[in-house]
């Protein structure tokens, strides 16, 4: 994205000082990418530094991922003739990651009572007392669901916890043309030879590299980074959040050119179930995702600088 960028790590673990340390920054940089932070201390330092900074903050594992799922699974839906606001999801993991996922595909049309989310203590429901008020909203009246159960006619399976934890009898026993998201790194919830092996009909996305759509966060916040400096935005907002999804989803759909065919040893990469979101090495990232993010910046305003010449730009 051609921006500057210093990696600095902080060796503090109480939250409070963290959040100290990182505003004592603020009049250095033009942003703050947060990252590894696990949960719920992400959350808190997230919405401090936010509340307190006059400069773009964004917890690239918790939005990241977000982002990037979030064009995977419009595409996906689409591919697989499927409605947001219908479709039944299960999600393993309720950490920063697949919260903020769960949060962005609301945003995206999805219902809460079309959720089943399961963390380490088992599925999320009202009867729990461990539960924050995010993660409350996606509990459910059942206690006694399993992660078997669940699949059962499950449109959307978004794993962000451990590996192997699906069985290819779950995925067979979810709806007609499936969607699995099996995003543990180095090992899928699921791999990616016995879902396709389970199901002709399913679309398959992972956090890996050497399988078709790659889950990448590089796909998002150098960008999402670029567009909000370019208009010295005072913060990263839902709008521009919402934006990236929309530019990423659409660029899938575009002819892939030449140099990204060739860096990825393939003759013709198209839109299709092995192509739902755009690849790394996509040169036209940084001139879509960008412009789409400043857009929304000016637009829901947190612009400080808005663009008044779009083509110079």
């Amino acid at each position: 994205a051609d921006i500057d960028v210093f990696d600095i790590e902080i060796n503090e673990k109480d939250p409070k000082k963290f959040v100290e340390i990182v505003k004592s920054l603020e009049p250095t940089f033009g942003g703050i990418n947060l990252e590894d932070i696990k949960a719920p201390e992400c959350f808190y330092i997230e919405k401090e530094l936010r509340e307190q900074l006059n400069i773009p903050v964004m917890h690239d594992d918790q939005h990241g991922t977000a982002i990037i799922s979030g064009a995977a699974l419009l595409n996906a839906l689409e591919l697989q003739k499927k409605k947001i606001d219908k479709a039944c999801f299960v999600i393993n993991g309720a950490g920063a990651a697949a919260m903020a996922c769960a949060q962005i595909y609301v945003s995206l049309g999805a219902k809460y009572e079309n959720f089943t989310m399961f963390d380490k203590d088992g599925v999320l429901h009202q009867g729990r007392t461990d539960l924050d008020d995010i993660k409350r909203k996606f509990a459910i009246k059942q206690s006694d669901v399993t992660l078997e159960k669940a699949m059962k006619n499950a449109d959307v399976f978004v794993g962000l916890s451990v590996g192997n934890v699906v069985t290819p009898e779950m995925v067979k026993s979810m709806a007609k043309n499936p969607i699995v998201f099996a995003m543990a790194n180095p090992e899928p919830e699921i791999s990616y030879e016995a879902a396709t092996g389970a199901r002709k009909d399913i679309i398959m996305a992972t956090g890996r590299s050497d399988y078709p759509n790659m889950v990448n966060n590089v796909l998002g916040f150098p960008y999402i980074f670029r567009g909000a400096l370019d208009v010295r935005a005072r913060q990263i907002n839902e709008p521009m959040k919402l934006a990236a999804v929309k530019a990423l989803a659409d660029l899938a759909k575009t002819t892939v050119p030449d140099i990204v065919n060739l860096a990825y040893n393939q003759k013709s990469i198209t839109f299709g179930p092995d192509y739902i979101i755009p690849k790394p090495l996509d040169p036209r990232l940084l001139a879509t995702v960008a412009p789409a993010v400043a857009k929304a910046a000016i637009e829901s305003g947190v612009a400080q600088k808005p663009i008044e010449n779009w083509d110079g730009y």
